[in-house]
């Protein structure tokens, strides 16, 4: 019997953000659930929000990332900032994945919530986070000197503790995962709550 290709629906990926305060844990996360899906992709929201103002960019997420995705294209997108300071390249997801993950701080935001399917909230300790967060920075040398990555870890706090006070986004989560375990796990364990918080 013949078909009219037309009519068959473009593989669409089960869309996940994983969302939580800075230097939580959810880029190890991220990967941790991209390990067990062979047909998946992270998408980090760093690279969106790269050179941008901040979290102002969840418009590019939504319209550039987001969407296409849920119609099951594939996308290829060059943040308006990466051209004007210099940055080649493109983020790229392939389409037929069965998993895609966004990755970030802001990767659920509320405004973006009918094109995710489901989200994570990475819960950490302020200061675990803060020491190991501009530990990384550091040691990646993206902000400058020592001391100019620590200047810039609480200028980025201020913002980032306004917008997460204003969204919430571990009120919208499907599950929280601990990026700070207070207990004692084995290698490739998590600590997990469920359910309204």
């Amino acid at each position: 019997m013949l078909f009219n290709a037309g009519s068959v629906s473009p593989r669409k990926p089960l869309i996940v953000a994983v969302d939580g305060r800075g230097a939580s844990g959810k880029t190890t996360l991220a990967e941790r659930l991209a390990r067990q899906v062979d047909r998946s992709a992270i998408v980090h929201t760093d690279d969106i929000a790269w050179n941008e103002p901040f979290f102002t960019w969840g418009h590019l997420l939504g319209d550039h990332i987001l969407s296409p995705l849920r119609r099951g294209e594939s996308v290829m997108f060059s943040p308006p900032a990466w051209a004007k300071h210099g940055r080649d390249g493109a983020i790229e997801v392939r389409a037929g994945l069965d998993l895609v993950i966004i990755e970030g701080v802001g990767a659920s935001q509320r405004e973006l919530s009918d094109l995710v399917d489901a989200t994570v909230w990475v819960q950490s300790d302020f200061a675990a986070a803060e020491t190991r967060g501009i530990a990384r920075d550091i040691a990646q040398g993206v902000n400058g000197s020592a001391e100019e990555t620590v200047a810039f870890w609480h200028e980025w706090m201020d913002e980032e503790l306004l917008f997460l006070s204003e969204q919430r986004p571990w009120e919208r989560a499907c599950i929280v995962v601990a990026g700070t375990p207070t207990i004692p796990l084995e290698r490739d364990r998590l600590a997990v709550a469920s359910g309204p918080l």
